[in-house]
């Protein structure tokens, strides 16, 4: 699987972004796609999943309510929508992927990122305030 991420910009506080990420390869051998971020010097962590399963996502409390990730199955792309940003949503942002059956509840927790198989390349989120 490859993943192709796009979307990252420069917002103000309040406003929105909208991310997107393309898969390609073995589709149908994904069991969830997620988005992650590192600002500096902090960890990476997820702020968001999606059980191809089932396409029940989740979030993590410090985004909920504001990102909303959605999926288009027809062009193996999922989006995440990014709504009253805030300064500390400054980060790069990755999508990733998984064959593995590790849960979304798990994916998005500090250790998430290491069930992750595949990466794509970070794009810029930055919210001035």
């Amino acid at each position: 699987v490859q993943l192709q991420a796009s979307g990252g910009g420069v917002v103000q506080a309040g406003g929105s972004l909208r991310l997107s990420c393309a898969a390609a390869g073995s589709i149908l051998r994904i069991n969830a796609m997620g988005w992650y971020r590192q600002a500096p010097g902090k960890q990476r962590e997820g702020v968001s999943c999606i059980d191809f399963s089932d396409g029940k996502t989740y979030y993590p409390d410090s985004v909920k309510g504001r990102f909303t990730l959605s999926r288009d199955k027809a062009i193996n792309t999922v989006y995440l929508e990014m709504n009253s940003l805030k300064s500390e949503d400054t980060a790069v942002y990755y999508c990733a992927t998984t064959i593995s059956p590790a849960p979304c509840q798990v994916l998005i927790t500090p250790a998430g990122p290491y069930g992750m198989d595949v990466w794509g390349k970070g794009t810029q989120v930055t919210v001035s305030s």
